[in-house]
């Protein structure tokens, strides 16, 4: 039977969620690791309301206004981690505002992003934290070395309105050798010039599993495994039965034997390849490929009959859930197969 949704739509299996959640949560407790999700993946205060029950100490933003979406969405939000060098006056007014909030900590890897901040907390209330970011191996933003992050600790711990409070990495996939051996490197240095380093913080769902074998960090944060998504069963690391988040979309039209055109297109299910071939996986129609998107058509096709009818509904999970997600106004919750709700993605285009 169809679902009674207009489509094309979002769907979350709150069941599925829950269950990815909590799986993780075991992992950590068992390795002694505090869990810090970052919410890039659902945007939704509910969601992470979830993963703070099942035991997060926290959650992790990337901008400041998805941060503020997210305090405003719920009253159990109160630590908040922003992995993002900050700057311009306009943002640093907005931090102010949420560092009186929250407990609040930030990240730098230049001195640039350093001294803007000290300039603005110089006389705040309370100091503001600041973590290091260090590059092990991803080679987007961070220090390049253990020497680097030393020298710029020592910065932020002379900087006036800053506290140094310790190191953050976002390492590529199976990337937990590096990050032991950057983060006691850089840690050493750090303690040798007089200060601690309370906080090591990594992430990223592809190597979670594998967290533990980087006792160096006291916290992880994952944000892609409350949801999963094609590329994640690609990798091995998850099913379709994690995969939460589909999108549902219905055929318009079967204009070939082996090809149908369905309603969600790059404006629903994103460009985002990841490496893969085709736009997302039609479940229960392995023979079937997502091979070309337009803006509101997506084009399936099969080397035989394409067995599809026009108004019929499928499932898709996409390649990627973290961007799906910002492409809606709403999500549909459901359980057991049967709509339960609709949540508003607050955090939807906080982009700032």
């Amino acid at each position: 039977m169809p679902l009674p949704i207009e489509t094309p739509a979002v769907l979350v299996d709150l069941d599925i969620a829950r269950r990815n959640v909590h799986a993780f949560q075991a992992y950590a407790d068992q390795h002694g690791i505090r869990v810090r999700p970052h919410i890039k993946t659902h945007k939704l205060p509910q969601m992470a309301e979830l993963q703070l029950a099942a035991g997060a100490i926290g959650i992790t933003c990337q901008k400041v206004s998805e941060a503020e979406a997210m305090v405003d969405g719920s009253p159990r939000i109160t630590d908040v981690l922003i992995t993002y060098n900050i700057l311009g006056e306009a943002k640093l007014a907005r931090l102010a505002g949420l560092h009186e909030r929250v407990t609040l900590r930030v990240v730098a890897d230049n001195p640039v992003v350093v001294d803007g901040m000290a300039t603005y907390f110089a006389d705040a209330a309370k100091p503001l934290t600041v973590l290091i970011e260090c590059n092990t191996g991803a080679d987007r933003c961070g220090v390049a070395t253990p020497e680097a992050a030393a020298a710029l600790a020592r910065r932020i711990a002379d900087a006036p309105g800053l506290r140094f409070d310790g190191l953050m990495t976002y390492p590529p996939a199976d990337g937990a050798a590096r990050v032991q051996a950057f983060m006691s490197e850089a840690k050493r240095l750090i303690e040798a010039d007089g200060l601690e380093v309370p906080t090591i913080t990594s992430g990223g769902t592809p190597s979670m599993m594998q967290a533990a074998e980087a006792p160096i960090a006291t916290e992880y944060r994952p944000g892609t495994y409350i949801y999963n998504d094609r590329s994640l069963v690609a990798r091995g690391v998850a099913t379709w039965e994690d995969c939460a988040l589909t999108v549902l979309a219905t055929v318009v039209s079967v204009p070939a034997p082996n090809r149908a055109i369905i309603d969600a297109g790059s404006k629903v299910l994103t460009s985002d390849l990841l490496g893969l071939t085709g736009y997302g996986h039609v479940l229960g129609h392995d023979d079937i490929r997502i091979d070309q998107l337009s803006e509101e058509h997506g084009r399936l096709v099969s080397d035989g009959p394409i067995g599809l009818k026009v108004g019929e509904q499928v499932r898709v999970v996409p390649n990627h859930a973290c961007v799906v997600t910002n492409m809606v106004d709403a999500v549909h919750i459901i359980g057991a197969g049967e709509p339960k709700a609709e949540w508003t993605v607050v955090a939807r285009g906080r982009v700032l």
